[in-house]
């Protein structure tokens, strides 16, 4: 697309009947027929209905699917939206009286400013910063200075030099009483199936297997819906504790699959690092990247033109470890505040408090305490290695360390009132999923030439989602008991008990043994001292001590830094502060 375009919709979007009945055979990734304009052309009339009212939040809200609008309107007026996860996402610019929009950030890097001249961006600090916080650019901010990420589920309207930006659906829980659990169970596997369906749309898709609940669970749902076996796709690593192929071959096989697996080696990621790195808009730190990226590469190659991932299952019901940890921290609020503040931190806090049992309980008072949502960052690589130990002075004095807890804190109290593992979840669908693994999935699939649905993410699941009671997502201290118990007799029995990996790397153990990545990581790391970010004594120290001693643990910290600097050589290689 171009900044200068006035109509532009990409995605599959789902419109409410009252706008049209149509435009979803258009609109589908199987559809035949229609070119590219004409189904533009399509799209664009119940795009318009719901945009040019006064105030489209209320139409948006009945918008489903994924999706990314943009409409400059004739009278002056500009407007943009994502979807509810922003699958599909939409940048914007503004530059003097001239509202600016892309799909991609970089593509707003350089744009026509008023004066017949072009205006550059800079990149912005607190977004490197961002970076290495997260390890990815959480929406609105991107790498680039002015140059913004519509975040998920959010409109931005612009009129008159005046820029306004409001969410037109924000998650809500309203748990209802369950009076028949076999009935919830079918309505539940009738959903997933329908999903399936509609990502399949009559097309030869295949999936993801990582041999985990969800991609095993879509993979049985394609060869039902299809009536055949579906083509599945796994990566696999020669690595002790990172390896879990003989989880996707017990799914492949319950499900009679047409399996296919590649091992990645120590050589692809010499070989595919930077090729990932710059494919992104700006840096991009998920570790799993890379093996996502050689799994649809080996399926494109097979002719496949359409992969379903299973992303979202555990967002949506209660997978992630982190839901039964914070539920624990959780336990200590409950406790009557006068037996905390008069017993038990004064325990703690005395010199008993170093006996190793008490020891234990000092550390969980110690994160109890802190409120939601900063005590989910108590691991956080960053802070744990000490931020003055690792970025410069001069890096620190231009951004707001605070700024990433303060942008969290905000996300956290728009579910304010929802019951404690509600909250995370709806959390995790902005952070997890928004910024993190749909980016990943998206962006390493469009680079091997392929498309990607997420049957997870269907309306219908999230309505189902939304009004599951929490004790069915997690039960005790049971992860998404509802999900599992529900696909018993449809899933092995393996899959359903098995602890939760996906496509982990092996990144740290590799760059301690093999030349030729450990080659890159220093010349990677010595590039980067140089930019006046990462102080140059702590690179040392990582590359020639921490890493040796703790291959797992510091490995991420120069996986995020490698891919920093492979970004910055392929669009800003005289980068410096």
């Amino acid at each position: 697309m171009s900044v200068r375009d006035t109509f532009f919709c990409s995605g599959q979007p789902r419109f409410p009947a009252s706008v049209t009945g149509a435009v979803d055979a258009l609109a589908a990734p199987g559809s035949s027929g229609a070119g590219a304009a004409d189904r533009s052309a399509s799209l664009a009339r119940p795009w318009q209905a719901l945009l040019m009212q006064s105030d489209p939040v209320q139409g948006l809200a009945q918008v489903g699917g994924r999706f990314s609008v943009a409409w400059r309107q004739a009278e002056g007026r500009t407007m943009l939206a994502t979807d509810r996860f922003g699958i599909e996402p939409l940048c914007y610019r503004v530059v003097g009286q001239q509202l600016h929009f892309a799909t991609r950030a970089d593509a707003l890097a350089e744009v026509p400013d008023e004066h017949g001249g072009t205006s550059v961006a800079d990149l912005d600090p607190q977004a490197l910063f961002d970076y290495l916080y997260f390890h990815v650019i959480p929406a609105p901010r991107t790498i680039f200075r002015d140059v913004y990420r519509l975040p998920p589920g959010h409109v931005a309207i612009f009129e008159r030099g005046q820029l306004r930006i409001q969410p037109y659906w924000v998650p809500t829980f309203h748990p209802e009483p369950v009076k028949d659990l076999p009935a919830l169970k079918q309505e539940f596997l009738g959903l997933l199936e329908g999903a399936v369906r509609r990502q399949l749309d009559g097309t030869d898709a295949a999936c993801f297997l990582s041999g985990g609940t969800d991609s095993s669970t879509v993979a049985g749902m394609i060869s039902r819906v299809a009536g055949r076996p579906a083509d599945t796709y796994s990566i696999g690593f020669e690595a002790e504790g990172y390896d879990e192929m003989a989880f996707a071959r017990i799914a492949a096989k319950h499900f009679g699959c047409r399996h296919h697996e590649y091992y990645v080696t120590p050589r692809d990621l010499v070989d595919g690092i930077a090729q990932v790195a710059t494919h992104y808009d700006q840096p991009f730190g998920n570790s799993s990247a890379l093996p996502a990226y050689y799994c649809a590469r080996v399926a494109h190659e097979d002719g496949v033109l359409r992969l379903l991932a299973g992303d979202g299952g555990d967002e949506l019901f209660g997978g992630n470890t982190r839901y039964a940890k914070q539920t624990v921290f959780s336990w200590y609020d409950q406790i009557p505040g006068p037996l905390r503040s008069g017993l038990l931190q004064p325990l703690l806090g005395s010199p008993l408090g170093r006996l190793p049992l008490l020891k234990k309980g000092a550390s969980y008072v110690d994160q109890a305490r802190v409120p939601m949502p900063d005590r989910l960052q108590s691991y956080n690589l960053l802070t744990r290695l000490g931020q003055s130990q690792v970025l410069e002075r001069e890096f620190l004095a231009r951004v707001d360390p605070l700024a990433p807890q303060k942008q969290q804190r905000e996300v956290w109290a728009t579910t304010q009132g929802a019951h404690l593992v509600d909250r995370m979840l709806a959390f995790d669908w902005r952070y997890t999923l928004a910024d993190t693994d749909l980016p990943k999935v998206v962006g390493t699939t469009g680079l091997a030439g392929m498309q990607v649905g997420f049957p997870m993410l269907d309306d219908g699941l999230l309505a189902f989602a939304q009004r599951l009671p929490p004790s069915f997502k997690l039960k005790g201290l049971q992860l998404r008991w509802f999900f599992k118990d529900a696909l018993k007799g449809f899933l092995p029995d393996e899959i359903i008990t098995k602890k939760k990996q996906g496509f982990g790397l092996p990144f740290g153990v590799w760059a301690t043994r093999d030349e030729g990545l450990a080659a890159l990581a220093a010349d990677s790391l010595g590039s980067l001292a140089a930019r006046n970010i990462v102080r140059p004594d702590f690179i040392d120290s990582l590359l020639k001590h921490r890493l040796r001693e703790h291959p797992g643990y510091y490995g991420e910290m120069v996986w995020i830094l490698i891919m920093l600097e492979q970004w910055l050589r392929g669009h800003r290689p005289n980068y410096r502060l």
